[in-house]
């Protein structure tokens, strides 16, 4: 089956993959050739793609994923490659949230602080996974 990550700026990835998992907001999903015709809302998460032996990791920040006639396609704001993700500002990312949500003393926005926390994990499980 044929995927596609598409944001605002790029393609990110476009090519033919044998399995595909997906982070939905129902929860963890699994995608082979022939699935049924679907259209589903995307968490902060990771996406991963099998093509063959080889598994590739995205860190991809929310968006929708659509899937018709083998097409896999997933539209994004962000979305980085495992492999292009700089581990030591995932971590430092994640230890700044992880400080803001647990400094009580402070006034903060703790939606926002706790997408930062999740946005750091995805990208860090993606890189990781690489």
């Amino acid at each position: 089956m044929q995927l596609k990550i598409i944001t605002h700026e790029r393609i990110v990835f476009d090519g033919e993959v044998d399995e595909l998992v997906i982070h939905s907001k129902t929860g963890q999903m699994g995608i082979l050739k022939d699935h049924v015709p679907m259209t589903t809302v995307l968490e902060i998460g990771v996406t991963k793609a099998r093509q063959g032996e080889k598994e590739r990791y995205f860190a991809t920040m929310g968006g929708v994923f659509q899937f018709k006639d083998n097409l896999a396609t997933i539209l994004t704001d962000v979305c980085e490659d495992g492999c292009d993700i700089d581990v030591t500002r995932a971590k430092d990312a994640k230890n700044r949230a992880e400080a803001r949500l647990a400094d009580n003393s402070a006034k903060i926005d703790t939606q926002r602080a706790q997408a930062a926390l999740a946005r750091s994990l995805a990208r860090l499980k993606a890189a990781l996974n690489k």
